[in-house]
């Protein structure tokens, strides 16, 4: 193999490591526009269908991009159209995943608020059955007694 098919082969490669991150990238930004969709009408983040199939993605971006980072996998793009597309896609799935983080925890203050309200009721309901008062001691009950005349 020559030095020039060395260097066709590759570039080629790299092109197709691109592509495949690219469609990756896609993926993973369709699938947290799916779930900010579903967070958006107010489902709880338990609900989500996304959740597992995302996570799954974002380990496989993660890596790779950790693998870039300590520089044991290169990303040089030749093309100047595949690098605008790499970097489009890049900024589309930051966005997204700007907006999940937001959603997400708006989604967890609610389920908060519901586990706070329902404890708070549960709460309510022990304090009036309770035989005990505050201190701890046995609390007097107030007994209403009548009388009833008849002859």
């Amino acid at each position: 193999m020559t030095v020039a098919q060395a260097k066709r082969t590759s570039a080629a490669e790299g092109d197709a490591r691109i592509k495949s991150l690219i469609a990756l990238i896609d993926n993973l930004t369709v699938l947290v526009a799916e779930e900010n969709a579903e967070l958006a009408k107010g489902l709880p983040a338990s609900r989500l269908k996304q959740v597992d199939e995302k996570n799954r993605l974002a380990e496989v971006f993660e890596r790779t991009v950790a693998e870039c980072a300590a520089g044991t996998t290169s990303l040089h793009v030749r093309d100047r159209l595949l690098r605008e597309q790499l970097m489009e896609r890049i900024l589309k799935l930051r966005v997204a995943m700007d907006e999940n983080l937001v959603r997400l925890r708006a989604a967890i203050e609610a389920s908060n608020r519901r586990i706070e309200a329902v404890m708070q009721a549960i709460r309510e309901q022990i304090a009036a059955v309770s035989p005990y008062g505050a201190s701890g001691r046995v609390a007097a009950r107030a007994v209403s007694s009548g009388t009833s005349r008849s002859a």
